[in-house]
């Protein structure tokens, strides 16, 4: 819903946007004389119009194309600048509300000070951004030294501008407020910067949501993932907590790499359930003690496409699938399913190939005990260009010698 608004709000000022170019030009072709003032009015409010656009589409972009790659607070900063710029103003806040402490709060600022962001706190109702907060209403405030309520919301240096508090709102509801000063060069805000910063604010509660959504549906696939991972640790037993462990250690690889930020949770997925196939192999099999027979092992050889299958209906698992389908590949083309080699092999399924190889080295297995930590480096380096990505081979055991260090 939040999305198909959005895009009827973009679509009408595309089309508004195209009409008002139209007409300039047209303006230009044919100047008449003692329209000097009129064409320069046309031309400011047309600029004006344009950054509109502007900060509309890169909030927009925000919210549709990189919901999953951005962190809030960025998004937070981009709406104070945008909003800044579009009306020249030198100094503004966006506060959102914290339910849990029932205050709102400033999560980004321009020109106002770390004492002054971090420590103001605000109930609903109280001050002018609580107001507009619990009213759902514009309020501009002319003077702001004449206004008590004014002074216990911020410093005295933010004192001395006009300024003004909008609220934005999902489906009627306020979530936060957006505080703009006005520019001493500025009488008073006009018509334009109120209705520009109106749509402004529509957008950036349309874009939230966005966000809000995509969280809770991550928030839901990573649950169900884990819940997958226990089935398969739980259908082979001797595994333990092999796929916590890998996940944690994709996770980090997956960071020295330099994989984007996506990405690096697809890979961590994989990690997770790069093994769920086996749910389709016989336990039997899975924990005989003694060696595979070849008919044996050739089901074994069906876990990845059957991983793969019970995967790939899941749109948003997408990424996920190919990488299980792919992790008993081989870099020199020896693997399975299909035999691919090098870089035709997902980067993905490379790492947790490289990882999952390395668990089962260090693990107690139905036939053999975890063999010890310098045969498993040393049969690492032998398989890298074999087996193994030779590159991600010497990132795995870097991040292992140094006990795995964590980044943000």
């Amino acid at each position: 819903m939040a999305y198909a608004l959005s895009a009827v709000i973009l679509l009408l000022l595309f089309v508004l946007g195209a009409l008002l170019r139209r007409i300039y030009a047209m303006r230009l072709e044919r100047p008449a004389p003692g329209n000097a003032a009129r064409d320069l009015s046309l031309k400011t409010t047309w600029n004006k119009f344009d950054e509109l656009l502007t900060s509309l589409l890169a909030i927009h972009e925000i919210g549709i194309v990189d919901a999953g790659a951005i962190k809030k607070e960025d998004f937070y900063h981009t709406v104070v600048d945008c909003a800044c710029d579009l009306i020249s103003s030198p100094r503004g806040s966006l506060m959102v509300y914290d339910p849990k402490s029932d205050e709102l709060r400033i999560v980004a600022s321009r020109n106002i000070s770390k004492e002054v962001a971090e420590n103001t706190h605000i109930k609903p109702g109280l001050g002018i951004a609580g107001r507009a907060f619990q009213t759902g209403e514009t309020i501009f405030v002319t003077d702001p030294q004449q206004n008590n309520q004014y002074k216990d919301y911020i410093g005295k240096e933010e004192q001395k501008d006009p300024f003004i508090a909008i609220p934005l709102k999902v489906k009627n509801k306020p979530f936060g407020v957006l505080n703009l000063h006005l520019s001493r060069e500025k009488e008073s805000f006009t018509d334009y910067d109120l209705k520009f910063l109106t749509l402004l604010a529509g957008e950036t509660a349309i874009t939230l949501e966005n966000i809000k959504l995509y969280e809770s549906l991550e928030s839901f696939y990573l649950e169900m993932v884990q819940t997958l991972a226990r089935v398969i640790d739980a259908k082979d037993s001797y595994t333990g907590d092999h796929a916590g462990r890998a996940r944690l250690k994709a996770r980090r690889l997956a960071q020295e790499l330099h994989i984007p930020a996506q990405m690096q949770r697809y890979v961590e997925y994989a990690a997770l359930l790069h093994d769920i196939g086996k749910i389709g192999v016989d336990g039997a099999i899975l924990s005989k003690p003694g060696k595979l027979t070849q008919g044996e092992y050739d089901e074994i050889k069906k876990h990845p496409s059957i991983g793969y299958q019970i995967l790939s209906p899941i749109h948003f698992l997408g990424p996920v699938a190919q990488m299980v389908l792919y992790h008993q590949e081989w870099f020199n083309g020896m693997g399975y399913p299909e035999g691919l080699k090098g870089e035709e092999i997902p980067l993905g399924a490379r790492i947790v190939a490289t990882i999952d190889a390395w668990d089962a080295m260090m693990s107690d297995r139905p036939y053999r005990k975890a063999l010890s930590r310098e045969i498993a480096e040393s049969e690492l380096t032998k398989g890298a260009g074999k087996q193994f990505d030779p590159q991600v081979v010497e990132a795995f055991l870097r991040l292992e010698n140094a006990d795995w260090p964590q980044t943000e």
